[in-house]
């Protein structure tokens, strides 16, 4: 029996259509829009789609979106310097730098000056720090959509061998918090997981995947999950992307995984939709946390050449 697909672009329509009434109560409260700013420095192509797909977004839900546009040549200096006035800009609600950015400038020194409240990516060492507690502020796009795809399927994961292949900050390292903690934001059937990281230096990595009634592959090698690294009825999550020639493909062997797993999302329409969706969320909930903002919290962000 052929597994069945994790529809993610369907889960993303229907919590944006949730966000949307829940931005509009928002607007009918403060009188005011929530506002995403992006940041978008160079000509990269892949970044250019990315952003005007979340432009889209925004305008779906009733998000006002902002884009900057810096120059190829912009320095870690020149990024800071926009960041900072984001960051002061009380009319923003949320921070988006679309990465890579050029060699140049300094990703790493550029994420940290973002402040915590504004870090709808939730990149911020304060925010990953609060995250690895469990007690998010913002819980990070990519894990946060797989949670909640997996939520409204009906998949727990408490109890559950999880294995995650892939140790990136953005989605490997805060899955694999976000799973093992006691609870989570959508309950304790969506937490309380034996989580297995894996990774590039990882020995016999297929002795470890086989066992995982979970696999979540984010490592970006196309097609590099088969058949033999799959528990038979396993639920497989491809957070790849990948192109091959004209195609787009994920980091599993799609066809091989679908005669053998339960569950499997496909590339395109599986975890990328949801990625944009829960950054939508995460705006709005930036919106309303600014309205009872801390001191304290807003100068928690690293300086610069501190």
């Amino acid at each position: 029996m052929a597994a069945e697909i994790l529809d993610g672009k369907g889960i993303s329509k229907q919590i944006q259509s949730e966000t949307k009434t829940k931005v509009a109560q928002f607007v009918t409260q403060f009188g005011i829009k929530p506002v995403l700013a992006a940041v978008l420095v160079g000509d990269d192509p892949a970044s250019h789609v990315y952003v005007r797909n979340k432009e889209r977004a925004c305008a779906r839900v009733g998000i006002e979106s902002q884009l900057h546009r810096m120059s190829s040549s912009s320095s870690t200096d020149d990024v800071l310097a926009r960041v900072m006035q984001l960051n002061d800009d009380p009319i923003v609600n949320g921070i988006l730098v679309q990465l890579p950015l050029p060699d140049q400038a300094d990703a790493r020194v550029v994420l940290d000056a973002i402040d915590p409240l504004k870090d709808v990516d939730a990149f911020h060492p304060h925010n990953v720090g609060l995250i690895s507690q469990g007690r998010p502020r913002f819980l990070p796009c990519t894990p946060h959509g797989i949670v909640q795809m997996l939520k409204r399927y009906g998949i727990q994961t408490a109890g559950k061998q999880v294995c995650v292949i892939g140790r990136s900050d953005i989605v490997g390292k805060p899955m694999a918090m976000m799973l093992a903690q006691r609870d989570s934001e959508l309950g304790p059937e969506l937490a309380n997981a034996t989580v297995t990281l894996c990774h590039s230096r990882t020995t016999d990595l297929a002795r470890t995947t086989v066992q995982a009634d979970i696999l979540i592959a984010a490592m970006g090698r196309p097609n590099f999950v088969t058949c033999e690294m799959i528990k038979p009825g396993a639920v497989v999550v491809d957070v790849g992307i990948n192109r091959v020639g004209d195609r787009l493909v994920g980091d599993v062997d799609f066809d091989a995984a679908m005669t053998i797993a339960s569950y499997v999302t496909p590339v395109p329409g599986g975890v990328g939709p949801l990625t944009v969706t829960m950054l939508l969320e995460n705006t709005l909930m930036a919106a309303k946390l600014q309205r009872m903002e801390s001191p304290s919290i807003r100068t928690s962000r690293i300086q610069p050449n501190a």
